[in-house]
């Protein structure tokens, strides 16, 4: 159990997302990918596991949502035959009642929010999610430097990768 000085820390550092995380995520763009693109990628990746596990305890996913209501995952071909299989439809079917070709030629839902979000923020299709989806939002693995024009875009809409980012800034720069 957290004392008040321990939140207060954590607060004053800047990883409780708080109410203002989205605003302070979008000043630190540039310090973001500037940390990414010189850091050692073995010093970030060495701390992801811990930095992951300590915003999914404090970050209710369900709460927040935001990745479920204004973006979508990619519906590859072992998602789509699964999930329309789960659903009771046919693949094209699925396809045609859900989802549309972006412009990098992936499958994407066609309408925001998700159709299978809940009011409740419930994942109607929880056990048979897209891959994207059961990863994201990608924390605990290497897309986090691999990618990091997606990890700086995720950063903007959600408070996990924003609490993971600052994590990573404030232990690694202040050695």
């Amino acid at each position: 159990m957290s004392t008040k000085k321990e939140k207060r820390s954590v607060q004053a550092s800047g990883l409780n997302p708080g109410a203002n995380w989205q605003k302070r995520s979008g000043e630190r763009q540039k310090q973001y990918k500037q940390f990414l693109s010189r850091t050692d990628k073995n010093k970030i990746l060495s701390k992801l596991p811990a930095l992951h596990k300590e915003a999914f305890e404090k970050i209710d996913c369900l709460q927040c949502a935001n990745c479920c209501k204004n973006y979508s995952p990619r519906f590859k071909t072992p998602d789509i035959k699964r999930i329309s299989k789960h659903v009771k439809m046919k693949e094209g079917e699925f396809i045609e009642t859900y989802l549309i070709l972006d412009a990098d030629g992936d499958y994407v839902v066609k309408t925001k929010p998700c159709p299978f979000l809940g009011a409740d923020n419930y994942c109607s299709i929880y056990e048979v999610r897209p891959s994207d989806c059961h990863r994201f939002p990608y924390t605990d693995e290497d897309v986090i430097v691999k990618r990091q024009a997606l990890t700086l875009k995720n950063s903007t809409f959600c408070p996990i990768v924003y609490y993971v980012l600052e994590g990573l800034v404030t232990q690694i720069d202040a050695k």
